[in-house]
């Protein structure tokens, strides 16, 4: 069995194409979305500033084989962030990600003299 890690992973992309009903739902929805929402979950959490109304992030955890890589969870995230969007009936494009393995990350700790 292969070693497996967990992924944080920010999908950005900015709103292309969306209908004047999409364009309405964000709208009203915009409070739901802010920055208090943005959780990293498997399902995804979406997040978009309401004006304007141009550029929107999903954050999403991914637990994949280690050796698949950072690549891979980028894609994994990816074709999640995709598949929600279109159900929601939101067009969308030019989508770019950031990946932070959880399992290899240093964390500074400071000397117990220093806090």
């Amino acid at each position: 069995m292969s070693e497996q890690h967990t992924y944080r992973v920010i999908v950005r992309g900015t709103w292309e194409g969306l209908t004047d009903e999409a364009r309405a739902r964000l709208l009203a929805e915009a409070a739901d979305h802010g920055m208090a929402s943005m959780r990293f979950t498997e399902e995804g959490s979406l997040s978009y500033e309401p004006a304007p109304l141009k550029h929107f992030s999903m954050r999403y955890v991914v637990v994949s084989d280690a050796a698949d890589g950072e690549e891979m969870a980028a894609a994994i995230a990816e074709d999640r962030a995709q598949t929600a969007l279109r159900k929601l009936g939101y067009g969308f494009g030019d989508l770019k990600s950031t990946v932070t393995d959880l399992d290899t990350m240093k964390i500074n700790r400071k000397p117990a003299s220093r806090r």
